[in-house]
């Protein structure tokens, strides 16, 4: 049996990865960019410099378990027309170069689809993959706070078609934005988490969400005003994941209203947030990636190669 490889060099993260098809194990090496004390990121001209340097540090790793028959990577956000971000070159690069040294072929998809996959393998629910209907899959991160259709392809895998999204700022970004006015490091999402647990608050929180579509920019504002009045750090890192937390059950609802009772799947860094994935599970049923899975990582994408090559996982 073979191995197969996946790489992804997100907005914030290099990773590389590879599936074990003897086993079903998956093996993953990632090292988050390095983000200035007090920035709320990087421009892509330095995140692609940053993948250039630390690749070399995390994917021999993973190369030498040897023995590969495919490669994938993400080349892209999103399996969408113009859906372009330059640090997703550096993965690309590296891939087509490993692949043309090994021989073996080189598949591309797009980020997006890595995690929905991810998140397949890590709630040991890839049979959805194999049925012959869509499911429903959240995506939240910094970047996307997208509800997706997905429909099994034999070509693509799985097809994506946006159902609902966030109408201006994403989820991801909003955590970030509290937790650096809050004192906290970028990424912010864990110890906003760990923050958040200390409070014993209880709000009402009406998000803003039209026709499914949520809207954050609100919570920023709200967060800020709180923080002002001084009100404690912990009440308001409560606050913020709580009103994520309304907002993502708002959109289940709709989506469920748009698509019928399709399983629901949720991928992203956002959703490794123990709080808000508790609130979900007492409304839904639902299938979440485990918390290595959810934040970006190759897995997906090595998957992603597996599948590409016929194999049924």
């Amino acid at each position: 049996m073979s191995n197969f490889l996946g790489f992804d060099t997100s907005n914030y993260t290099t990773s590389a990865a590879a599936y074990i098809s003897s086993s079903g194990n998956m093996i993953s090496r990632k090292k988050l960019l390095p983000v200035k004390e007090g920035e709320k990121g990087l421009r892509q001209s330095d995140a692609l410099f940053h993948h250039v340097r630390q690749l070399p540090e995390i994917y021999p790793d993973v190369l030498s378990l040897g023995d590969f028959s495919a490669c994938a990577v993400s080349s892209r956000p999103r399996n969408l027309p113009g859906s372009y971000m330059p640090c997703f070159l550096a993965g690309k690069t590296l891939a087509d170069g490993i692949s043309k040294s090994l021989g073996i072929p080189l598949y591309e998809t797009s980020h997006q689809v890595g995690h929905v996959l991810a998140a397949l393998y890590s709630s040991k629910k890839t049979e959805l993959l194999y049925r012959n209907s869509p499911f429903i899959a959240f995506h939240l991160s910094g970047g996307t706070t997208d509800c997706i259709l997905c429909t099994p392809d034999p070509d693509e895998i799985i097809t994506c078609r946006e159902l609902l999204s966030s109408s201006d700022l994403k989820a991801g970004q909003a955590v970030d934005r509290v937790g650096l006015m809050l004192g906290l490091k970028f990424p912010c999402g864990p110890d906003l988490e760990k923050l958040a647990e200390r409070s014993d608050r209880i709000f009402k929180i009406k998000p803003a969400v039209k026709d499914g579509c949520p809207s954050f920019s609100g919570l920023e504002n709200k967060c800020r005003e709180m923080l002002k009045k001084g009100e404690s750090a912990c009440d308001i890192a409560l606050y913020c994941i709580k009103y994520i937390e309304t907002s993502l059950i708002a959109m289940t609802e709709a989506a469920l209203g748009l698509s019928g009772d399709l399983p629901l799947v949720y991928a992203g860094g956002v959703m490794s947030n123990k709080i808000i994935k508790n609130a979900v599970l007492e409304r839904f049923e639902a299938y979440f990636a485990e918390p290595e899975f959810s934040s970006d990582n190759a897995c997906g994408i090595a998957l992603y190669a597996a599948l590409k090559s016929g194999l049924k996982v």
